[in-house]
């Protein structure tokens, strides 16, 4: 019987989705404060959390971060009385299956619970630990073929038919039996976490836990406690003592992603696991011997973040015993329509449809199309795609106008930004450099102008502007925050 835990304030909306979901044949709790609703998530695993967006003790992003630090096998759907998209979209972004607004229908919210359970039912298992948004992945051991393979799971995983992704069967198929540490890189929505799982799935470790946590979604606060654990009364709201991931996921793997994104702290404590294979929880005495493989993913360059002093070089030492660089979607072109088509599949049963295939036109366009966002972007496309299909293929009538229409901005035109910005009468950048009266302050200038001339034509997409100004998208970020860019 699956497991439904409702968290709203609100004390006749427990009674009466208990009441309504009893007779679903589901088994409910429900709590009115969201630290009551954590506290049960601990004591025990829910397949669905409906959790309301306003609580007396906290807001509904907040508790989807929380909850998918905890659970992130758990579905989330947040119902609210504010029919606002902005916080739709947040709580979609941040992994909400879906977003209810009150009053509550019957037969919407159930239809809603009922697809929320369907697609936890088809993703891959994981422990308790939080999540990147990853594209919908179905994983199986590899195959030199690259057909559709079935996982002693049931699953189904893609790898494509390009000399690349032949090239990342290989290297799964021979690190995989060993013990070695691995880091994944590539840009986001590759599919990082889909290759640390196909590792851990080929790996003799295969019939034990694979815990996934997202570094980045971590408090430098929260990390320690998730990691490594906590004891009763370590700090405020340490009720009981809790596993870390570290013990979760011992005999089996722990996929850390964005591993760049941890703390200079957390570091120094993973660096002594990774010596000793030994933890102590948060506020506790004891070591605890654990036996995990790490596999970690990041879509920075770490040897840069050494350098910088960001991240420790004796633990990007210990974890780089093998690295595995997945390629941009647009650099395998052979592996689009293949990775289309299974989105396809997947698209269909979410969506009830029956759709058969994409019209030569569609093929053409999806192949022409750079994918910024690559397999992520993909997943999303096909599925809007079949959403609107209304016969039997997919059309270039219901693909965004930027796919059917792609436009690009070509290095000399970069390049003629650059020029202009650091070019003499320039307003802004002179003006600027009067006041700071220095070479340095002129630079910060011209880069300052450059940003926000290639954000300006790339209609202010930042992936688009990162790729022009041949930069990561972090490092774009970092820049935006640095020269009060707000967007």
């Amino acid at each position: 019987m699956e497991k439904i835990l409702i968290i709203d304030d609100n004390n006749d909306i427990c009674v009466l989705l208990e009441r309504f979901l009893a007779k679903q044949k589901y088994k409910t709790a429900s709590a009115q404060r969201g630290e009551d609703g954590l506290l049960l998530l601990r004591k025990e695993s829910y397949d669905l959390v409906i959790c309301d967006f306003k609580l007396p003790d906290t807001d509904g992003l907040e508790m989807l971060r929380r909850i998918k630090v905890l659970s992130p096998n758990t579905a989330v759907i947040i119902i609210t009385g504010y029919s606002d998209v902005r916080i739709a979209v947040q709580a979609l972004k941040y992994g909400a299956f879906d977003y209810v607004t009150k009053p509550l229908l019957p037969d919407e919210i159930l239809y809603t619970i009922k697809g929320a359970l369907d697609k936890k039912g088809v993703t891959t298992v994981k422990a308790a630990t939080p999540v990147v948004n990853e594209p919908e992945k179905i994983v199986a051991k590899p195959s030199r073929t690259g057909r559709n393979d079935l996982a002693p799971n049931g699953k189904r995983f893609i790898f494509g038919k390009s000399r690349a992704a032949e090239q990342l069967q290989k290297h799964i198929e021979l690190i995989a039996p060993t013990n070695m540490s691995v880091i994944i890189t590539g840009e986001t929505g590759t599919g990082k976490e889909f290759v640390a799982n196909a590792i851990h799935l080929s790996s003799k470790r295969a019939d034990k836990p694979f815990v996934a946590i997202d570094c980045g979604a971590l408090s430098k606060e929260l990390a320690g406690s998730e990691l490594f654990g906590h004891v009763k009364g370590a700090f405020t709201g340490a009720t009981s003592d809790k596993m870390g991931s570290f013990e979760y996921a011992t005999g089996g793997t722990l996929f850390l992603d964005e591993i760049g994104n941890l703390s200079y702290e957390n570091q120094i404590k993973l660096l002594r696991v990774l010596q000793e294979r030994k933890i102590k929880r948060v506020g506790g005495n004891n070591d605890i011997n654990v036996d995990v493989r790490i596999l970690c993913a990041t879509n920075e360059d770490l040897r840069d973040a050494v350098r910088q002093g960001r991240f420790r070089e004796d633990i990007f030492h210990r974890l780089d015993e093998f690295r595995i660089d997945l390629p941009a979607l647009r650099e395998r072109r052979a592996d689009i329509m293949m990775f289309a088509e299974h989105f396809l599949e997947l698209a269909n049963r979410q969506l009830e449809k029956d759709v058969l295939g994409f019209d030569e036109e569609a093929k053409e366009k999806f192949k022409d199309y750079y994918w910024h966002g690559n397999l992520r972007e993909l997943q999303n496309v096909v599925k809007r795609a079949v959403l609107l299909t209304q016969g039997d293929y997919v059309t270039v009538d219901v693909l965004p106008h930027e796919i059917v229409s792609p436009t690009y901005i070509s290095a000399e035109e970069s390049a003629s930004f650059v020029v202009d910005a650091v070019r003499p009468g320039s307003p802004p950048i002179m003006q600027q450099a009067s006041q700071g009266g220095n070479l340095k302050s002129v630079s910060e200038s011209a880069e300052r102008a450059a940003i926000l001339k290639v954000l300006e034509k790339t209609g202010y997409n930042k992936t688009k502007a990162a790729e022009v100004l041949n930069i990561d998208r972090k490092t774009l970020y970092n820049k935006l925050k640095a020269y009060d860019i707000h967007l």
